[in-house]
């Protein structure tokens, strides 16, 4: 933490009752909150369901633009500074100073193609799971050797314990990879997907499988829908997750069609029963294949039956390569097997019915049908915005609006991201200021304000993110995390106060097992070594005068407070600079800088974005 580059957190613009009696006795007094502020409610329920119609619909407010105008592109002269603050706080997971000075010179069209490439950076695949994937065969061999149960049970234990192994060094080789400023939009739109196309580790326990389907997200996340949802119905992790793997055509399991149409790509209300029984048939035949994939991230555009292209290929040539590819089984690409295996003689050759078409249709015919009804067109829009924009569901002719354009897209999602980022309503002064961060936003984002890196250890990293009520590649069910008010209860609030106080205090490297300091010493040999702030930092930063720190925090830490009126901006000034100047003694300065920065980030206002 230096003068030039301080600690960051947002100040105590939106407080609420509830949680300003939460928190530090010596924080500052929080500034009023506005009147169009969600405050997080430390009584909030933790159901853990994706439920839009959770919270009544309510009327776009004066500051709201009207249905029509609402996707129209922001008028140039509207895109400032706290403009582009608002959009990487929403976009990514925090503001940093440089990085919201370069979007208000590009304009906005240029910062949006470069917070959604066309070509997103692949996360490469963790060598713990590249040394698992070449263990396994010795695993198998070892298994069908033994002789006991008990000898069983104990390989079988043993490879248990290095699949959880290879998963926790994934999910901290994510968080640093995701941590990465110029990534962190990338990697929230992933996300953002996968709260979607839900998989878990609880049930799929393959690492491979999981970083697989998470590049499937990544690499066809910004294309066509249809062909993201075809991707998807290949991916191994979900073949796995809803059943796919013991569907045959004499007994097709539904769980797939059921929660592609469902969760995925229509919602409740916009199917039968009948439509769900007929599109499982469609699915018969979808297997993982016995070897793991070579390459996982370049398997990741592999889409078995029929690869989807984008521009989409005619319907004959989309049936000609279906065929080709059920007849040659397992679908390769580039150098790597993608694990899935299309068995034909599992497949239900027969004419099925599917929203009153028939045919004898596949997997990638039912994803195709599933575009033409109204509802798709509607479903990733209204997700959009309960991810980005809103708890409260839009009014149904906003939803409809996009979905009418988006819909003349062909439904294509980087134009999506674009038209939605990009758009009047999402700057509206209704929507600023009082989205709460999930656990991942408020940990990477306290990492980027912190100028911290991901600290290679379970303990300091993962625990917290469990604690705070998100654990990376295990959502709570297929339903995924809920959001908004369900991030917030006693429990989560306590973890993330903790989760401040433990940056701000040095770990003691003696109480490290082997493996940790082993970890640590290769992070620090990457350059990575700014776990938390140490005192150093906090003398160099204490070095600047209080009026200054206090304007430095107000304005990276809390920058919504500059929507309160002038007097409540004063006032939340005046707070911070007593707080830092405290009895005055020169000796206690940095402990002083060190306590309001803690309050800061502990506040209310700094749990929104």
């Amino acid at each position: 933490m230096e003068a030039t580059t301080p600690l960051r957190a947002t100040a105590p613009a939106s407080a609420s009752a509830t949680a300003s009696a939460s928190a530090p006795a010596s924080a500052p007094a929080p500034a009023p909150a506005p009147a169009t502020t969600t405050p997080p409610s430390s009584t909030a329920s933790t159901a853990n369901a994706r439920a839009p119609s959770r919270v009544p619909s309510r009327a776009p407010s004066r500051a709201t633009p009207a249905a029509s105008d609402a996707w129209q592109p922001l008028p140039a002269a509207q895109w400032n500074a706290s403009a582009a603050r608002h959009l990487l706080r929403r976009a990514a997971w925090s503001a940093q100073p440089g990085d919201v000075a370069r979007a208000v010179s590009e304009g906005l069209p240029a910062t949006l193609d470069r917070l959604f490439p066309e070509n997103p950076t692949p996360f490469p695949l963790p060598a713990a799971i590249t040394k698992l994937n070449q263990d396994i065969p010795g695993f198998t061999a070892r298994q069908r050797a033994a002789t006991t149960p008990d000898e069983k049970r104990a390989i079988q234990k043993e490879r248990r314990e290095r699949e959880q192994q290879a998963q926790q060094d994934m999910t901290i080789k994510w968080l640093q990879f995701a941590a990465r400023p110029e990534l962190s939009a990338q990697e929230k739109w992933t996300v953002f997907l996968g709260d979607i196309y839900v998989v878990s580790f609880e049930k799929v326990r393959n690492p491979a499988h999981i970083h697989l389907h998470h590049a499937i997200l990544r690499q066809n996340g910004l294309g066509p829908a249809p062909a993201l949802a075809k991707a998807v119905s290949r991916s191994p992790a979900m073949i796995r997750y809803l059943d796919l793997q013991e569907s045959k055509k004499d007994a097709p399991n539904e769980n797939f069609a059921r929660e592609l149409f469902e969760l995925f790509t229509l919602g409740e209300g916009n199917y039968t029963e009948q439509d769900i029984k007929q599109a499982a048939r469609a699915f018969t035949g979808y297997r993982i294949a016995a070897r793991p994939a070579a390459s996982a991230a370049s398997a990741a555009t592999a889409t078995g039956p029929a690869a989807p292209t984008a521009p989409a290929a005619s319907a004959a040539r989309a049936s000609t390569a279906r065929a080709a590819a059920q007849k040659a089984g397992a679908r390769r690409a580039g150098a790597g097997e993608t694990s899935f295996v299309y068995d034909p003689r599992q497949h239900d050759t027969g004419p099925k019915t599917v929203f009153g078409h028939t045919g004898n249709y596949d997997g990638d015919d039912i994803i195709d049908l599933v575009y033409k009804q109204p509802a798709a067109s509607v479903f990733i829009p209204r997700e959009l915005a309960r991810f980005y924009l809103t708890d409260a569901p839009l009014p149904r002719e906003y939803l409809d609006t996009l979905a009418d354009w988006w819909r003349a897209q062909n439904h294509d999602l980087r134009a999506l991201a674009h038209r939605f980022f990009g758009s009047r309503l999402f700057y509206s002064p209704a929507h600023a200021g009082n989205h709460i961060k999930s656990p991942f936003q408020f940990y990477l984002g306290l990492l980027q304000d912190l100028r911290l890196d991901v600290a290679p250890i379970p303990r300091q990293t993962i625990s917290p993110l469990r604690l705070m009520g998100q654990m990376p590649f295990q959502p709570p069910n297929v339903r995924g995390w809920v959001g908004g008010r369900g991030w917030i209860n006693s429990a989560t609030l306590a973890a993330r106060r903790q989760l401040v106080q433990n940056l701000f205090t040095p770990f003691k490297e003696s109480n490290l097992n082997a493996d940790e300091q082993v970890a640590l010493a290769d992070a620090r040999a990457a350059g990575r070594d700014r776990f938390t702030i140490d005192a150093a930092r906090l003398r160099r930063f204490a070095q600047t005068p209080p009026a200054e720190v206090a304007a430095i925090f107000l304005k990276t830490f809390i920058p919504d407070a500059g929507a309160q009126s002038p007097a409540c901006r004063a006032a939340c000034r005046d707070a911070v600079i007593k707080h830092i100047t405290g009895d005055g003694k020169p000796a206690q300065h940095h402990l002083r800088v060190r306590d309001t920065a803690i309050a800061l980030l502990q506040s209310p206002g700094y749990q929104l974005c």
